[in-house]
């Protein structure tokens, strides 16, 4: 009998199809799977086991700013600062912690 996928297993599968240098929101991977459960892509991020297999780090709020990373939402944070540095290694640039041309950078489940 196959085994049900959890939401979070079904997440981290779509969140694995951003490619680098495009990010996504929690509000879009959410929609990818029919669902409006926002703060619950957010909780699979915080808990995200593979990282950087999937890659959390592209994660961001549907405004285009950085959200928060492994748990912490402090702007100054040592963690924030990782984020902000993977994300300019894949060719996303952030200014004041927004994704600079947020929606072209921006990847959409289809």
């Amino acid at each position: 009998m196959p085994q049900t996928k959890s939401f979070n297993e079904k997440i981290y599968a779509l969140l694995k199809k951003v490619p680098k240098g495009k990010v996504t929101t929690y509000k879009a991977l959410a929609e990818g799977l029919n669902s409006k459960a926002y703060r619950a892509v957010g909780q699979a991020m915080r808990c995200n086991p593979y990282a950087p297999i999937v890659p959390c780090h592209r994660v961001v709020s549907s405004n285009g700013t950085l959200g928060g990373f492994r748990g912490t939402k402090d702007s100054s944070s040592k963690e924030i600062r990782k984020k902000i540095s993977m994300l300019m290694k894949e060719g996303v640039k952030i200014k004041n912690n927004k994704v600079v041309e947020f929606q072209k950078k921006l990847y959409y489940f289809l």
